[in-house]
């Protein structure tokens, strides 16, 4: 929470509104860090951790969408004068993977059977009223810009920039020592790699990991193609962490 300390001010000066636009958050007042054609923006719901949570969501980096959202629901927050401590979980409530994304990682889980492990009706629920058994994040906290544009992932890739890997470093990683006992969902290919990375450093599980899940933007065409091709395995993925969890508990 201590970003949200100093950011609070600012975010108060702003409009009471639903959404912003580009030109009201991309400014200087919000502007983190930058690296040539890379901007990193400060943005609230990713200050909220639940070390306790069984699933875990990872993404990139919020989108301008996220962005927008949690500073919002800050800015709404602030308005009805809650506490600032209160802040980043309620932010973090409204504004994760909003929009198209959650409709389609839902959609994925459900296929994979995930509700069932969990006693749920449907994974909506991990973003309602069972959220205490979800942790979501992204490997940078911050929404990052490339020229402007939301970062994917690629040129340059996360991996071979100083700069993204030191958010890596600072805030990813102590996260993933937390949640070394939940089930790790990647999003995307660009995310498997540093999955993949913190397997080999022994940071991350394999057996924990359901590689092969899509990225789930509406404007990725390989979503379904790539989730069919890799539902078996995910599924199994899913059934070995669970059933080894049971047997664990039990004894």
């Amino acid at each position: 929470m201590a970003k949200l300390v100093e950011y609070i001010k600012k975010i108060a000066e702003l409009p009471l509104k639903e959404n912003y636009s580009r030109d009201e958050l991309l400014t200087k007042e919000f502007l983190l860090t930058k690296e040539g054609r890379l901007e990193v923006y400060y943005c609230t719901h990713n200050e909220y951790i639940n070390p306790k949570a069984k699933v875990f969501i990872v993404g990139i980096t919020p989108g301008f969408q996220q962005m927008s959202k949690s500073i919002a629901v800050a800015r709404s927050l602030i308005e009805k004068r809650k506490p600032v401590t209160e802040i980043p979980y309620l932010s973090k409530r409204e504004a994760r993977f909003s929009g198209v994304l959650r409709n389609h990682i839902i959609e994925m889980l459900d296929d994979l059977e995930l509700q069932k492990w969990l006693a749920l009706e449907s994974c909506a629920q991990l973003f309602n009223e069972k959220d205490n058994l979800l942790h979501t994040t992204s490997l940078i906290p911050y929404a990052v810009f490339n020229n402007r544009e939301n970062y994917t992932g690629h040129h340059p890739k996360i991996l071979k920039n100083k700069m993204l890997m030191g958010f890596l470093k600072s805030y990813f990683e102590p996260q993933a020592c937390m949640l070394q006992n939940a089930i790790v969902v990647p999003l995307g290919k660009s995310v498997e790699e540093v999955m993949r990375l913190y397997v080999s450093e022994g940071l991350l599980e394999e057996k924990n990991i359901l590689f092969g899940f899509p990225h789930p933007s509406g404007a990725n065409g390989h979503r379904l193609p790539q989730f069919n091709r890799n539902k078996e395995k995910m599924k199994n993925t899913i059934k070995d962490f669970f059933q080894f969890e049971f047997n664990n508990t039990r004894c």
